[in-house]
């Protein structure tokens, strides 16, 4: 996978909890951590997507609810 290099500033906060959490998962450098952050983001918003989708009504259901035979067929 190709890598871009970016500069970011965040609270000191932040990047103590970051090399915090490299240290105790093992992880190779910040950047992983980052990487399994945005994973964890990206995920959410998967959820969210499909909850919304769930909530759709889907006007093709009364079609494909059944065995594909028109009523008339039997």
């Amino acid at each position: 996978m190709r890598a871009e290099k970016l500069s970011i500033s965040i609270p000191e906060s932040s990047l103590e909890f970051i090399e915090k959490y490299r240290k105790k998962h093992a992880l190779k450098s910040r950047s992983h951590v980052i990487e399994a952050a945005i994973g964890l983001l990206r995920e959410r918003e998967l959820q969210a997507a499909y909850r919304a989708a769930a909530r759709e009504p889907d006007a093709g259901y009364d079609v494909t609810n059944s065995d594909g035979l028109p009523d008339e067929a039997w």
